[in-house]
């Protein structure tokens, strides 16, 4: 999928989190770090590809990624697997450890909106046409549909006007039916 509905699928599953379990209680700036921290797990798998957008965000972007693409092996490797998941999940969680003191911000809260960023991009990755590593090491790359000339091409004219229109109505629909909810949410941190 291309880096546009990789942002939105993390924050309509960030969005369909907030709308189905309680809230915690957390200031305003844990939820925008928390945010942003979505933002950057839905982006994360693609690190291990030289032209991924989260590279083009960040300044010299580009040289750094020629270090670190071949240590994670080439795109759609280990950092689009169940062994990814745990391994980016120990390495933010080391990271936020260490920036806690200096930020005013839950780090767990903000720990899991990374995490659940970066599980819906492997997720909106199994629809497309190259499917996802999910068991590496085992060279298996699973998709769904089973059957690869029924997925989504990255890119392509059913991920653009289909999959993309399809989450911003998912998020629409969300904000209609737990309306009450987030203006609750809202009005906490306005006051």
């Amino acid at each position: 999928m291309a880096g546009r509905t990789h942002d939105l699928g993390a924050f309509t599953a960030l969005t369909y989190t907030v709308a189905t379990q309680p809230l915690h209680e957390m200031t305003l700036a844990t939820a925008i770090v928390a945010f942003l921290a979505n933002m950057v797990g839905g982006l994360a798998p693609d690190i291990d590809q030289p032209t991924g957008n989260l590279w083009n965000r960040v300044r010299g972007g580009r040289l750094v990624s020629r270090l670190v693409t071949p240590l994670l092996g080439g795109h759609r490797f280990i950092s689009h697997s169940l062994l990814g998941i745990l391994l980016f999940g120990f390495v933010v969680s080391k990271l936020l450890d260490t920036v806690s003191s200096v930020l005013l911000v839950d780090m767990n809260i903000v720990w899991w909106a990374f995490m659940i960023g970066f599980v819906s991009h492997l997720m909106l990755d199994t629809l497309s046409r190259e499917g996802v590593p999910w068991l590496f090491p085992i060279p298996i790359r699973i998709g769904i549909p089973p059957f690869r000339f029924l997925r989504i091409k990255t890119g392509g004219i059913v991920e653009k006007s289909f999959a993309f229109p399809m989450l911003l109505i998912a998020n629409i629909y969300m904000y209609y039916i737990h309306y009450p909810k987030f203006m609750d949410f809202l009005r906490h941190y306005i006051k």
